[in-house]
């Protein structure tokens, strides 16, 4: 089960970051240090890393699908390697979303596949190589970065404008995966998806250290569906707010909203819930992809709430239409040399 993150993460930090620096210095020093010293692996195709500063969502598997539909359009076979975080599979398994639930491999997992061959493994090594028996000629790492695992040519680091990284305190005392000192100088390019004086403040951060900045939105996909809808919106991810901004941008009425925590595995009392609360409302349940992948593999109710609820679905556009293929030239160039 996902945690949601706590609001002081993303202010200014005051007696709960000071309250918890001790176990922060703790946990920033084998941060640091495994980044720093641990052997990475090359990979046996280009890798393009898809990472972040910090825990939770920003826009990462977005991201790494418009890099999968670059790569097809240069005539590339992208494959995706993830963790599958919150799926209970250890092994290494190439993924198959009419086989596999969101319980066995992630909610991430499942729509990555539904775009190009997905390997799930803790062992980011061990994936690539299903992916390369899959034919792929290049991999997207969604989340990794700070594994040290794997070699990236490229490794791009995905930072949410509006957050950008919050109180600039390791976890738990804030929401970095790492001291700042250990990631800057693995970090090939920055993307900052939506707007925010916090993206800039990383943008600006990121110039600074001598990388490239790009930038990018998250649009709505048939926005048409939900605009005037009455809503009852309900969403298990690490930040809720990005989904109420984007069905607000749809034109969508949102009466009710539900918030669980990341990669909430909604049960039958949960859905069940929901299912009576919107019919009693007069309202149309909406969520996100992720969730809709969820509730799909889950028992009669869930199944009964995906079916009645309406997906909001969104794609990441690059503000510079030719970034997504400069960054794949980028990747190319990085194996070829090795």
């Amino acid at each position: 089960m996902g945690a949601r993150a706590p609001a002081f993460w993303f202010a200014p930090a005051g007696w709960q970051a000071s309250l918890l620096s001790p176990a922060a210095l703790v946990y920033g020093r084998v941060a640091a240090r495994r980044m720093e010293r641990a052997p990475r692996r090359p990979a046996t195709a280009p890798l393009i890393c898809v990472g972040n500063f910090t825990l939770g969502g920003g826009g990462k598997t977005p991201a790494a699908l418009a890099l999968a539909e670059a790569a097809r359009a240069r005539g590339l076979r992208p494959g995706f390697l993830t963790r599958g975080h919150g799926g209970a599979a250890r092994l290494p398994l190439l993924v198959d979303p009419d086989r596999h639930g969101a319980g066995l491999v992630g909610d991430e997992a499942l729509l990555l596949a539904e775009a190009a061959p997905t390997a799930v493994s803790p062992d980011r090594a061990a994936g690539a190589i299903l992916l390369r028996h899959a034919g792929c000629d290049l991999f997207l790492m969604d989340d990794g970065f700070q594994s040290a695992q794997l070699r990236a040519d490229v490794a791009l680091l995905v930072v949410d404008g509006a957050r950008g990284l919050g109180n600039g305190r390791v976890f738990p005392a804030g929401p970095l995966r790492a001291p700042l000192e250990a990631q800057w100088p693995l970090a090939d390019a920055i993307l900052v998806v939506g707007e925010g004086e916090a993206g800039d403040a990383v943008a600006r951060r990121a110039a600074a250290e001598g990388r490239p900045v790009h930038r990018a939105r998250l649009a709505v996909l048939d926005a048409a569906s939900l605009r005037g809808a009455r809503c009852l919106a309900f969403a298990g991810i690490a930040d809720p707010g990005k989904f109420h901004r984007s069905l607000a941008e749809a034109g969508a009425v949102v009466e009710a909203r539900r918030d669980f925590p990341d990669h909430h595995p909604f049960g039958e009392a949960d859905a069940g819930a929901l299912l009576a609360e919107a019919e009693a409302k007069g309202l149309v349940p909406v969520t996100t992809a992720k969730d809709h992948v969820r509730l799909a593999g889950g028992g009669p109710r869930a199944r009964a709430l995906a079916e009645a609820s309406r997906v909001l679905r969104v794609a990441l556009r690059f503000g510079d239409a030719g970034a997504p293929d400069a960054l794949i030239a980028a990747a190319l160039r990085s194996f070829g040399a090795r």
